[in-house]
């Protein structure tokens, strides 16, 4: 099972203020859209919450706290390994894990990939995507568009 992240972050690593993002970058929203639109989603219970429209072809949320979801395609999860199974079990190859930032923490030394979109300058906020050894990664792709980058970081052998 190949886990990719996807996060838009500041340059001070920055991913959210409260229960929103503090840019809006509509460029960004669709291109994210199109990369996990096939394939598993895995985040935590307030980012799940804050979608009104859910990515991918199924999301599952981690919570420490068992729940239902009035969504048919959601599924609970008790912890990484859990995660992984349900994706497993979905008959996905690849999942993508969409935040926050704890759950960034949680799931990164098991990341073999991250999609991570640099949004310039530095704003307030209250969750961060975990800082990462550059050395641990190899940089093999970076796309610019007009306010944002999008780097490609694999994990090296």
């Amino acid at each position: 099972m190949e886990l990719v992240s996807v996060a838009a972050l500041a340059e001070n690593r920055v991913i959210g203020s409260g229960d929103a993002v503090p840019w809006d970058l509509p460029e960004d929203k669709k291109q994210y859209r199109a990369l996990v639109a096939d394939e598993p989603v895995i985040f935590g219970r307030r980012t799940f919450e804050m979608f009104e429209d859910l990515p991918g072809t199924a999301q599952i949320v981690l919570s420490r706290t068992e729940r239902e979801f009035d969504v048919e395609t959601a599924h609970h999860a008790a912890d990484v390994a859990e995660a992984i199974e349900i994706a497993a079990s979905l008959g996905a190859e690849r999942a993508y894990v969409l935040g926050g930032g704890g759950i960034y923490d949680l799931f990164q030394p098991h990341l073999d990939r991250m999609v991570l979109t640099r949004v310039p300058g530095e704003y307030e906020g209250d969750a961060f995507y975990p800082a990462f050894d550059e050395d641990d990664w190899a940089l093999v792709d970076t796309e610019s568009y007009e306010n944002f980058t999008v780097e490609t970081w694999e994990r090296r052998d």
